[in-house]
């Protein structure tokens, strides 16, 4: 039966092709996309099970943590990535931030008819190559079609399953006055990426996006016996933004020390030019760590040994603050406040 209907079913021409609306209609067409490229590029043997969920083995000791995100970036491509393996590091890294081991993901995906079939090739080919590299497979998902001018290309929704062990987790509640701020890279070169594709912007040395699953370097970090009592991705919005709700979880006050701050010329370029703070742009291989005072060093020596915390930096204290503000120290040695913004500096950056 099977070898009957491919002789009666057109290979999809993934060069050249487009979606249409039959791609979402759950017949044929449809069953033909998920084969052809989603299950080829993405395959293993829990998405082979071909049910609407998956049936996974038990995860042991410790409990669940699940965290799920949408991604509508444009462009869709970017210097450094693509909407793609962003969608797949984004979730790794919400669910290793909370002190879980990722373990597994869902995908989802909105295709606008007329999509090119190539870019859509892409896309999941660098999904498959994130998931591959990082241990973490996608073992079951979704797709739905849209009429031409109602999507914008392809949105992407991910969601993430890990366990945590017994003693494991970590909140942004936990923040503690004495505690150390640290961050584990440049700030920004995310969120100036997409924008310098957007405006067309020319550098001598090209923003690329820090997109990267952060899991193994957590796992470093754990290995260090520091106490590390908060750990959080600062993407949208930025260090300033997730400094914010930090501090409100936890009910303190921090303050950063502007000189600290690693931002690279070139990002600090864009953002003058563009007229944007560095604190407030999105990071998407980056974190942030809130730790024991006298571990700090030790921490810091641990994410330095590995390939994606080589800059990082000790930025700021926690401290005792009815007001709960983040404020900076800055290079004149003056001081401000770190606000929250009333809206989003980036749309469209995640």
């Amino acid at each position: 039966m099977t070898e009957t209907r491919k002789n009666y079913i057109r290979p999809l021409d993934l060069k050249h092709g487009q979606i249409d609306m039959a791609h979402g209609s759950g017949g044929r067409a449809m069953a033909q996309l998920i084969d052809e490229l989603f299950a080829r590029h993405l395959g293993n043997d829990y998405l082979a099970q071909g049910d609407d969920g998956a049936l996974l083995p038990a995860a042991g000791e410790g409990r669940l943590v699940m965290a799920t995100d949408a991604h509508v970036v444009s462009p869709l491509f970017f210097p450094g990535g693509d909407i793609g393996c962003l969608a797949v590091h984004g979730t790794i890294n919400d669910v290793a931030v909370m002190g879980a081991t990722p373990l597994y993901l869902a995908a989802s995906f909105i295709i606008e008819e007329g999509f090119k079939l190539a870019d859509l090739v892409r896309i999941v080919q660098s999904m498959a190559a994130a998931a591959k590299a990082a241990g973490v497979p996608v073992v079951t998902g979704d797709t739905k079609v849209v009429e031409r001018g109602k999507g914008d290309g392809v949105f992407i929704t991910t969601t993430g399953v890990g366990v945590v062990a017994p003693g494991r987790e970590l909140s942004g509640r936990h923040a503690r006055p004495g505690d150390a701020i640290l961050v584990s890279g440049t700030l920004g070169d995310h969120g100036m990426a997409i924008m310098a594709v957007r405006e067309s912007l020319g550098f001598d040395s090209p923003i690329v996006s820090d997109t990267a699953a952060l899991h193994e370097l957590i796992a470093a970090m754990r290995e260090s016996g520091a106490d590390i009592h908060v750990l959080r991705d600062p993407t949208r919005g930025g260090l300033a933004t997730t400094l914010n709700e930090i501090a409100r979880q936890s009910g303190v006050g921090m303050m950063l020390q502007e000189k600290a701050l690693p931002v690279k010329p070139a990002v600090n370029a864009a953002c003058e030019f563009l007229g944007l703070d560095p604190l407030y742009v999105a990071n998407e291989g980056k974190l942030v760590a809130i730790c024991a005072a006298g571990d700090a060093q030790k921490l810091s020596a641990a994410m330095r040994a590995h390939p994606l915390g080589t800059d990082t930096a000790i930025v700021g204290t926690v401290h005792e603050d009815p007001h709960h503000f983040v404020q900076m120290t800055t290079g004149f040695g003056g001081r401000r406040i770190v606000d929250w913004l009333s809206g989003e500096q980036l749309p469209r950056i995640c």
